[in-house]
């Protein structure tokens, strides 16, 4: 009896404990959504849309910031074949006097538009001309071009990313792309060689120029979807 008893209440602890809570399958994974095939553009003559397009430089002062500055003033004209994106042509030209500079003390702009620096009283223009461009990946390319400031020409490599575009829109019946560019090259390679430190100082304004392109193009009209037959 002494040894059934024993037995007896480990049965009843047992059936009085909780049973376990068989664990909950995790859910189902949501299926992940396939990326939406690109846009399909025309392939045409497309124009700078300056209301949404932008053109900022980049130097050192000092070694103590990245001082920043833009021209207001520039058209660009671009020739596409989206299927032989190889064989586009850009054309740019910034006006020199465009120079915007953020909160520039007195004289400073005509200064930097001056003989010393810009001269664009004698270069009015500053172009860029392209003559190579690579596809490296889905939406990136390296353009090289024939950048001539100061009177001076040499080549200049963009790298550009296309940000995406559309055939047209009801309130915007002209195809549309945007694009963003970066590239850069030495100041004194184009004869601007004022204020650039001595070697192995930052006393001065570095040689070396920085630019930052955000742009949106304008292209042939949005075609009008065909009228089926009655």
């Amino acid at each position: 009896m002494k040894t059934i008893l024993p037995v007896v209440a480990l049965l009843a602890l047992a059936a009085c404990s909780p049973k376990p809570v068989a664990e909950k399958a995790p859910p189902a994974a949501a299926p992940v959504a396939a990326k939406p095939p690109p846009a399909k553009i025309p392939g045409g003559a497309y124009t700078l849309d300056k209301s949404h397009a932008t053109l900022i430089f980049r130097l050192s002062h000092l070694g103590f910031s990245n001082y920043t500055a833009a021209f207001a003033d520039f058209d660009a004209k671009l020739n596409l074949d989206p299927a032989n994106p190889g064989a586009a042509t850009l054309e740019v030209t910034i006006d020199p006097r465009s120079l915007t500079l953020p909160h520039p003390p007195a004289g400073f702009v005509e200064e930097l538009t001056g003989p010393q620096w810009l001269n664009a009283a004698q270069y009015p223009a500053i172009t860029f001309k392209s003559t190579k461009v690579e596809v490296t990946g889905a939406d990136t390319a390296k353009v090289t071009g024939d950048f001539t400031l100061h009177g001076v020409t040499k080549p200049v490599v963009l790298d550009v990313v296309y940000n995406g575009g559309y055939a047209g829109h009801p309130m915007d019946p002209h195809a549309r792309i945007g694009f963003s560019a970066k590239g850069s090259f030495k100041r004194s390679d184009f004869g601007i060689a004022y204020g650039v430190p001595a070697p192995g100082t930052t006393m001065g304004v570095s040689d070396a120029v920085d630019v930052v392109i955000e742009t949106e193009f304008s292209g042939p009209p949005l075609v009008a979807a065909p009228v089926a037959a009655q």
